[in-house]
């Protein structure tokens, strides 16, 4: 790397993402599209609510909904269509977070759901109901838990959170016998590219997405879709304004002109010639991989469910941990990042979703140089 980059000059070391989309390594890498967008937004003076408005109806017409906002990230994004449920467009109850006292301020959750990104929710000083348990969650224990102080239901649509959930359709149609809206967190359930409007079409009344990593927009930066009256709530929560709860979630001018931009390019992507080039490198992971000695297989769908396939590499057994091989790619050089089961088992997995065709024979070399 160039002793002038950045990264260089702060001595910080950067890898090849063989891994995920993860939040802590940055999500996802900008293409320049969304970078030059970025770029002019920063040029000028506007205001802020009227781009707000601008965007949010370019990207509801480009995802086929009803109305959309872009948030600071996914978990600002939660929050922000949690409170819109509590305070409407009561400007008294947009002013009354944390101290919710006679407000209907209860969200229903799934015990089995329950996970850190639920935090985001509870600061707003929420009370969480939760249903279900280890055996399972019935349609009883759902409607039993809605009542006169039921806010909305909240939903996580991720492989490792719907094992025990009731199916996300009879969620909906509960909700919707109740008249309580149901809140999906999507973030990171792209590809397929038609999710964008799916939860919508089934009757979810918010849905939300993050910015950041499949859509490759700024990291910083996430999207609620749904119903245009909910919407508009939501922006009265997360506007530039001084007086709501969604003041420190505030999106600039750059992350909205960029996440517009990524959803752009996003939509005209030949995204079954994605899926094809997905495989084809999966399926070079392994072979490369089996003459070195390694066990692996082509795993579907992706690790949080999308709708891609990745290479999974089974180390039980054998002399080193998959976490030792763990450290050992990214202690090298080039550095390579590549993930750990999820399940906690003894196996490593490579994702092809930002691994450039330049940096497979890199990735590669670096097995063939552990010996």
């Amino acid at each position: 790397m160039d002793q002038n980059h950045i990264y260089s000059r702060l001595g910080v070391h950067p890898f090849i993402n063989a891994a995920d989309s993860y939040t802590t390594i940055g999500g996802s890498r900008m293409p320049p599209e969304i970078i030059e967008a970025m770029r002019q937004a920063a040029e000028h003076f506007v205001e802020l609510d009227d781009l707000h408005d601008r965007i949010g109806e370019r990207i509801a017409a480009l995802t086929r909904n009803e109305a959309a906002m872009v948030t600071s990230g996914a978990a600002a994004g939660l929050a922000i269509a949690v409170a819109a449920c509590i305070a409407g467009d009561d400007p008294v109850k947009r002013r009354a977070f944390p101290r919710l006292n006679g407000l209907r301020n209860e969200v229903i959750l799934h015990r089995c759901q329950r996970n850190g990104f639920d935090r985001a929710v509870a600061q707003l000083g929420v009370t969480f109901a939760e249903v279900g348990g280890d055996a399972g969650t019935s349609v009883c224990d759902l409607e039993e838990a809605i009542g006169p102080r039921t806010a909305c239901i909240l939903y996580f649509d991720t492989s490792a959170f719907i094992r025990g959930a009731l199916p996300l359709a009879e969620v909906i149609r509960i909700g919707r016998l109740h008249g309580i809206p149901v809140i999906v967190d999507a973030a990171a359930q792209l590809p397929p590219v038609d999710n964008l409007w799916n939860y919508t079409q089934q009757g979810a009344d918010l849905v939300i997405f993050s910015g950041g990593k499949t859509l490759q927009g700024p990291q910083s930066s996430g999207l609620i879709v749904g119903r245009r009256e909910l919407v508009r709530m939501c922006r009265m929560q997360a506007g530039p304004a001084s007086d709501t709860v969604g003041r420190p979630m505030k999106v600039g001018r750059e992350e909205m002109a960029g996440l517009l931009a990524a959803i752009e390019r996003y939509l005209m992507q030949d995204h079954e010639a994605l899926r094809c080039r997905h495989e084809r490198v999966v399926e070079t992971f392994c072979r490369e991989l089996a003459s070195l000695g390694y066990k692996g297989v082509r795993e579907y769908p992706g690790p949080t469910g999308q709708d891609y396939a990745y290479a999974m590499f089974d180390m039980r057994g054998a002399s080193r941990t998959a976490e030792t091989i763990m450290r050992l790619m990214k202690d090298g050089d080039p550095a390579v990042l590549i993930g750990l089961a999820r399940d906690g088992t003894d196996q490593f997995f490579l994702n092809p979703l930002h691994v450039k065709d330049e940096e497979i024979p890199l990735i590669i070399e670096r097995f063939k140089a552990l010996g």
